[in-house]
Formats: structure tokens, C-alpha cells, sequence
């Protein structure tokens, strides 16, 4: 016998069986029990958390020969047919790929016949938002008046897309996302079932990561005891199959932007994509790990909200008073804005890094928040005494000496054939550096130092820092090698001197470019 997915081989069959939607539960039992039933039902909500499974039970209950409390007993030949798919008077429709006028007419012509056996008819519209604008149009008549035995059943996760006339015609029911206590207790219940370990913190996870879906944690659930079958699921197993990223990950990550430690933070990032964590995920997880910092720090009354175990909530507790609301409120901004940018992008990584550098170095971006963090660096630094302000200056009114202007370095008497090689090949040697190297990189100007030695200049002082660690500079120098042939000494250096490029220093890539157009004029 094939394999069947956990969340098709647990599907509630009675009302009792669904989990988190007791109000709505409770109201359709009751319309049963009453006979109180409508002709025309819209369920609305997330996905996973209910919508058909209740539509289905529904369909049994009505037609149930034998109901109780009005749920279906399971047991009679209309519970069972519906069960298994067979019956005549439930029909399932996939309005995705059965969205047209065509369709709709169908339908029309077969609900004036009776059910041979049962109550009703029902018919369950899945997706009933893709239906086209004819196709709604074609279903309002049969909607508003149906035969007496006939039910729609209609479901959505966009409301919003129905128009207002099919909504005017059915009794909306919204279901909620299923809490994270819920999802883990019934994931708890499932492992029993099939005898299966696994340590409360790792369900937990897997129902956090459900975010309000049941079908969703039961995939989960069943994608990590697949990978480690027969063995007790930990919350370790869970990270590594999901791609996922441990909270102490999260904390280091935290440390080094607060610190503002560009280096460690980059390691963070090189660890990530080492592990082959998933960076969208990342994003989303650092984000709400940064929210519950914010929460905790606004309020000590708000533990309940972070679903988050007692050593955690301790560690939290010391990591909010490492930043303060202002600070807290500019990183979420940033990683908010980051996830949209990274959902469709193909540089997921450059984008991730650009974003982390901005939560280290506030000076490079001109919001007011971003200038609040600053002021608030340079108080805490004066306080400290690790800043002194400035004495008043005297008076000048003598000229400016010209020794005060660093001069500019004298045009090199002739430039060895190596270095000339690299600046020619310059833009073909950035274009094969690794992941984001060259991105950076290509911001750069070439310049020549003594000894013969090729000069990177950056006028930003954290890429200069960034790409002067070990790593990066053997990677530079691998791809200038693997371009020319020879190995040339290079240098990182950081344009500090208050003046551009141009007058600071001998533009290679000029010099070079104007003595080939001057080559090219004499011939």
C-alpha cells in the first residue's frame, strides 16, 4: 500500500476532531442540529487551517442518516461514500482550473435534478476567487435562489477578490490562524499515534513555523521524521532539515550589529550560507527575533505574546537593554523592507549584507531615526570618555600654508607591464570574483603604491575594512592571478585624505587609457 501524507491520513472526519475553529464549529453544529441550515456558505482564511476539511464534514452532516449533536455518525453508507469520495451529492470543484462561464453553466443545469439518495447536494468551489468576472456573473441567480437541496459551499484565502454581490449571498465564516499551543499539541497527539520521539522543543518550533497552518505543520512534521526515521526528532534535526537558523545564531548577529562590528557580522553571514541555512528565512526569523526584543523592552508585561521558553526569555531580557526602542524600531524597518526586496530577487546574499552593514553604520542613511542612533552613539562614547569635545580653535588670518594640502604623488617614470595587464582586464577580473566580492570591488579606483605595488581605493571606510580581512584579499589576488597569469602584490587602502580621488592620487586607469587613444592617434 502507497504511503499517505500525514495530513490526508489524519483529516478530522467529525466536528469534535477540528482544532481552533470552535466558534464556527459551534455555530454550524447548531444550524444542523436545527435544521436552521443555509443554502449559501463562504469560508474565508489563511491557508491549512480548515476551510475544506469543514466543508466536507459539513456535507456528511446533512446528509448523515444517522447524526449526532449535528455531527455525522462515520458510520452509515452516505458518511462513508462521502469519505471515500464516491458520493453524488458532493461535488467538488477546483475553481483554479474550472473558472469559466462554461463551468458555471454546468452546474446550473445540474442542480435542477434531486439527489437520488441523501438531503442535499453540495457543492464545494475551492479557490472560488479565480473565477472569472463572467463566471460570478452566471452563479449569482443559481446562488441567490438554489433548490431547497442544494448548499454552496464556497472557499478562498482572498475575500477581497469576490465581488460584493456573491458575498451579499452567503454567510461568511473567517477562520482564525490555529495558535502555536494548539498546532503542538496535536502534532504531540500524531507522534503518539505513530509511535514516534520527539523533544517539546522541536514541535514547538514546527508549529511556530506553521505560522497558524495546520496542514502546514503536519507537512513540516512529516518532511523531518522522513529524514530521520526511527530516531528521536530533535530541535537540532528540525534547523538542519527546515534550513533554518538557532536563536544563538541570531543573538551573535544581534552583538555584532549592536556593537557595530561590521567583521563579526560578515562572519555571521559567511557561516549562514556556509551551513546552507536558508536566507529568506533568515530574514523573516531575524525580524521577529528583533520584534520580541522590542516588545520586551516596551513592556514586562508582554511575555505571553513571544511564545518563547524560560531560558530564552532571560537571555531576551538581558539583550534588550543592549538597544535602545528607537534603535530597535530602525533595524525591524530595515529587515522589513529587506524581506520584500529578497522574496523576488536572485542576489539574495548581497542584498542581506548591504541591509546588515546599515544596522552597524547608521551614517549611511539620512532618516530620522537613523539620525536619533547617531546623536544617541556620540552621547554614549562623550559619557564615556571615550569622545572629548573639541577645543575652540584660534583665531587665523594669516594664509593657509600650501604645505597644509598633501600633495599629490608624482606620475610614475613608467609602469610595469604586470600592473598595466591587471587595469586593462580590470572590469573582466571584478565580473569573476566570487558571490558578492565584485560588488563591492567594482566600486573601487586603482591607484599605484611604492614598490610597484597596485592600490584598491575605496572612499568608504567599512568596504575598505571589509575587503582588506584575509579571506577577501586572497580572493582578489587569486582572481587578478588566475586573469593574468602572475601574482601582483595589491593593498586595500581607504581614501582618508578629505579630498577626491583625482587629487590624492595617480588614476591608473586614466593614465593608461589616455597613453592608448595617444598610441592609437600617431598610427
Amino acid at each position: 500500500m502507497s504511503y499517505t501524507a500525514l495530513y490526508r491520513k489524519y483529516r478530522p472526519q467529525n466536528f469534535t476532531d477540528v482544532k481552533g475553529q470552535d466558534a464556527i464549529v459551534t455555530t454550524i453544529r447548531n444550524q444542523i442540529e436545527n435544521k436552521r441550515i443555509g443554502h449559501a456558505y463562504l469560508f474565508c482564511g489563511t491557508r491549512g487551517t480548515g476551510k475544506t476539511t469543514i466543508a466536507k464534514i459539513f456535507a456528511k452532516a446533512v446528509n448523515c442518516e444517522h447524526p449526532r449533536n449535528g455531527s455525522p455518525c462515520g458510520e452509515c453508507a452516505s458518511c462513508q461514500a462521502i469519505a471515500s469520495g464516491n458520493s453524488m451529492n458532493v461535488i467538488e470543484i477546483d475553481a483554479a482550473s474550472n473558472n469559466g462561464v462554461d463551468n458555471i453553466r454546468e452546474i446550473r443545469e445540474e442542480v435542477t435534478y434531486a439527489p437520488t439518495e441523501g438531503n442535499y447536494r453540495v457543492y464545494i468551489i475551492d479557490e472560488v476567487h479565480m473565477l472569472s468576472i463572467g463566471a460570478f456573473n452566471a452563479l449569482l441567480k443559481t446562488l441567490e435562489e438554489p433548490p431547497s437541496y442544494v448548499i454552496f459551499i464556497l472557499a478562498t484565502t482572498e475575500a477581497h477578490k469576490i465581488p460584493i454581490t456573491i458575498l451579499s449571498r452567503c454567510q461568511r465564516y473567517d477562520f482564525r490562524r490555529i495558535s502555536t499551543d494548539i498546532i503542538a499539541e496535536r502534532l504531540q497527539e500524531l507522534l503518539e499515534q505513530e509511535h514516534a520521539e520527539a523533544e517539546e522543543k522541536a514541535v514547538r518550533y514546527l508549529a511556530k513555523a506553521a505560522d497558524g497552518a495546520m496542514r502546514d505543520a503536519l507537512s513540516l512534521l512529516d518532511q523531518c521524521m522522513a529524514f530521520y526515521m526511527g530516531q528521536k526528532l530533535t530541535y537540532d534535526h528540525v534547523l538542519e532539515v527546515l534550513g533554518t537558523v538557532d536563536t544563538e545564531r541570531f543573538s551573535k548577529m544581534f552583538g555584532a550589529v549592536i556593537g557595530n562590528d561590521v567583521a563579526a557580522a560578515m562572519r555571521q553571514m559567511e557561516e549562514l550560507v556556509t551551513d546552507g541555512r536558508d536566507l529568506s528565512q533568515f530574514v523573516n526569523d531575524f525580524t521577529w527575533y528583533l520584534r520580541n526584543l522590542l516588545l520586551l523592552q516596551s513592556s514586562q508585561g508582554l511575555e505571553d505574546f513571544l511564545d518563547i521558553s524560560s531560558d530564552q526569555l532571560a537571555r531576551f531580557k538581558e539583550e534588550c537593554k543592549m538597544a535602545d526602542s528607537t534603535e530597535l524600531m530602525r533595524y525591524i524597518r530595515i529587515f522589513s523592507e529587506l524581506s520584500n526586496q529578497v522574496r523576488f530577487s536572485t542576489q539574495k546574499r548581497i542584498l542581506i549584507e548591504i541591509a546588515v552593514i546599515k544596522l552597524c553604520r547608521p551614517q549611511m542613511e539620512e532618516d530620522y531615526s537613523s539620525i536619533l542612533s547617531r546623536l544617541e552613539q556620540l552621547e554614549k562614547k562623550m559619557e564615556e570618555g571615550v569622545l572629548q569635545p573639541a577645543a575652540p580653535a584660534p583665531t587665523v588670518t594669516a594664509e593657509p600654508s600650501a604645505a597644509a594640502v598633501p600633495e599629490k604623488p608624482s606620475l610614475p617614470k613608467a609602469v610595469s607591464d604586470d600592473i598595466r595587464s591587471v587595469v586593462e582586464n580590470w572590469r573582466g577580473i571584478v565580473a569573476q570574483m566570487p558571490n558578492s566580492l565584485g560588488v563591492f570591488v567594482r566600486k573601487a579606483r586603482l591607484s599605484l603604491g611604492e614598490g610597484d605595488v597596485l592600490l584598491i581605493v575605496m572612499d568608504d571606510p567599512i568596504l575598505s575594512e571589509m575587503l582588506s580581512e584575509e579571506q577577501r584579499m586572497q580572493e582578489i589576488t587569486d582572481s587578478i592571478s588566475c586573469s593574468i597569469g602572475k601574482e601582483v602584490q595589491v593593498q586595500i587602502k581607504y581614501n582618508d585624505t578629505g579630498q577626491s580621488f583625482e587629487q590624492s592620487y595617480v588614476d591608473l586607469e586614466q593614465m593608461i587609457h589616455t597613453e592608448i587613444e595617444y598610441e592609437d592617434f600617431t598610427e
